[in-house]
């Protein structure tokens, strides 16, 4: 794609935001935007960024993820096998293994998460680790892309897991800490954003692509869908866990003839 064309449709895709967020600013508010200069410099400076990120996705991460799963799958890097037999799912293991690296720590290094989790730290007084938090989201988001990319190698159908998916998030809804509830919904959403989505998509479609008699269309998509409900279902899982060590009686007896002070019990929602 074109240098000038990406530049061209990045700004065509953000001046709607710019004329919605200024229009309500002068005809709704009817106030003047306070420090107007800066906030044109930054709105130049999101045009530029998104274009060149754009161009960086077409040149890298989209031809590398296709790549990564291409080598894969490759009869060459597979163990062999006996002439006529069909290969088993565990032939595919470096695939797996590769799916959750690197979904671990392309959650880890995204930055709408990083916000996220800084700001909930920040609004629960420290009660939320904000790095805690980012591994519980991290773990949800390494084995929701593994299990995509062990969908793909079996070609089974994605309304399936899905479905299970959403069950076991309804359950853990009643069953968590309700303070934990909306920041492990929006935990789920944070995490398919910049950097995930691209290598996310580049890998799924690369490996049914790769993979014989599997589609590209109807079988290397989903994978996102799985990445944005198992980051969830961890955070509620870690907190519920949380919840049960804090409640737990103390082991430690009290000597004879002495008193123990029962020990100050921590907020229970917290992570």
């Amino acid at each position: 794609m074109n240098m000038l064309a990406i530049f061209w449709g990045t700004l065509r895709d953000i001046l709607p935001i710019v004329a919605i967020i200024f229009g309500f600013q002068y005809l709704v508010i009817r106030k003047p935007v306070k420090r107007f200069l800066k906030v044109a410099v930054g709105f130049f400076m999101v045009w530029v960024g998104l274009s060149f990120f754009l161009i960086g996705l077409e040149q890298a991460l989209f031809p590398m993820g296709e790549l990564m799963a291409s080598q894969l799958t490759h009869p060459d890097f597979l163990p062999a096998m006996t002439e006529g037999a069909q290969r088993h799912w565990s032939d595919y293991y470096w695939v797996y293994i590769f799916a959750f690296t690197i979904g671990a720590s392309t959650t880890i290094a995204e930055p709408s998460l990083i916000a996220v989790s800084i700001k909930a730290g920040k609004i629960s007084g420290g009660t939320i680790n904000p790095f805690t938090l980012r591994l519980a989201v991290a773990l949800g988001m390494a084995f929701g892309i593994t299990l995509g990319a062990w969908r793909i190698v079996m070609g089974l159908p994605l309304q399936w897991f899905v479905l299970g998916a959403y069950c076991l998030v309804i359950v853990q809804t009643l069953r968590s800490p309700k303070s934990i509830i909306p920041l492990a919904f929006d935990s789920g959403g944070v995490t398919t954003s910049t950097i995930t989505v691209p290598i996310i998509a580049a890998l799924g479609l690369g490996l049914a692509s790769s993979i014989p008699g599997r589609s590209a269309l109807m079988d290397g998509f989903g994978m996102i869908a799985l990445a944005c409900l198992f980051p969830i279902i961890t955070v509620m899982g870690y907190a519920q866990i949380a919840r049960w060590q804090s409640n737990r009686p103390s082991k430690i007896q009290p000597l004879s003839g002495t008193s123990v002070t029962k020990p100050h019990q921590g907020d229970t929602h917290a992570l």
